[in-house]
């Protein structure tokens, strides 16, 4: 299953190639997103058994499918998706499909950056992301997969 996103505002899609995709703003990600409104570790995607998930990481800003925040979806052809700020369109080729070119992401995406960006701070409410996990520390989460509809 070869997996991409495309980025709603244009530009090129970016190949999904390994099975885990950690996405976020902090350079070890394996796609950086740099834009304030993105957490240093955002959320990751995974191929698995010819299905592709997403699983948000504790962000500030949330990860979006379809419009529904969620903590963690399956995805789907055509789905979209919107980490923080940036929105894509996901796109499935199953096997035996044609191939169809898409350029490689070079793991940093600042060019699709909303034009209204400030003067570049990043902010300080997220959690601290540098404590390893021991074992035992993870946990089931008793939490709906989808947050309620927000309403103002």
């Amino acid at each position: 299953m070869r997996v991409s996103l495309m980025p709603l505002e244009g530009g090129r899609s970016l190949d999904l190639v390994q099975d885990l995709t950690l996405v976020g703003r902090q350079e070890g990600c394996d796609l950086v997103l740099e834009h304030k409104s993105v957490s240093k570790i955002h959320c990751v995607l995974v191929k698995s058994d010819g299905l592709l998930y997403v699983r948000d990481l504790g962000s500030t800003n949330g990860t979006r499918v379809n419009g529904q925040r969620v903590r963690r979806a399956s995805l789907s052809a055509d789905d979209q998706i919107l980490i923080a700020k940036f929105a894509f369109r996901v796109i499935v080729e199953r096997e035996g499909a044609p191939a169809r070119h898409c350029d490689p992401y070079d793991r940093t995406i600042n060019d699709l950056a909303p034009s209204h960006e400030s003067n570049g701070h990043r902010g300080n409410g997220e959690n601290s992301d540098s404590a390893a996990l021991g074992p035992g520390a993870v946990h089931n989460n008793h939490l709906p997969d989808a947050y309620p509809d927000e309403r103002h």
